[in-house]
């Protein structure tokens, strides 16, 4: 956890180039159908760019989170928050296994894209597991949707 209370969700960085998700804390907290929304900032460096963007994660984009790490990690291509409502960020890893493109896409408002590679370091998947697993400590679902529409709070 960051000394400013933000968790890192994601961090694949080479000293060149990086990805960072940070989760910043609840978006409307005890606002029953958004306290599990959480904010955070997507921080894009490669080269001579960096980005920045505000996101609104919600409890299904941490759910789909975990089965992409799963995809990356057995290599294959993958694409996360693809709903509109966020940037878009697609990973391609090598065939080689060792790094990793991303190209984050900002569909919900400027439509800019950003491509970069970074080389994975070892265990950067495992890694990844634990730092979904302090997000999801740090902020645990509480509400639950009984029918569509309808919420309580867990007990």
């Amino acid at each position: 956890m960051a000394e400013d209370g933000a968790v890192e969700l994601i961090r694949l960085a080479d000293g060149e180039n990086g990805l960072e998700v940070r989760v910043l804390g609840r978006t409307m907290p005890g606002v029953l159908t958004l306290h599990d929304y959480l904010d955070a900032e997507i921080v894009v460096t490669g080269g001579f760019a960096r980005g920045h963007l505000d996101v609104c994660l919600a409890p299904d984009d941490l759910d789909s989170w975990s089965q992409i790490l799963g995809e990356l990690a057995a290599g294959r291509d993958a694409v996360w928050m693809d709903d509109g409502r966020n940037p878009r960020i697609r990973f391609e890893p090598s065939h080689q296994g060792r790094a990793v493109t991303f190209v984050v896409t900002d569909v919900a408002a400027s439509g800019t894209s950003v491509r970069t590679s970074v080389r994975l370091a070892e265990g950067w998947a495992d890694e990844h597991l634990e730092r979904l697993r302090r997000v999801r400590a740090a902020w645990p679902q509480e509400v639950m949707e009984t029918s569509p529409g309808t919420y309580r709070w867990r007990r």
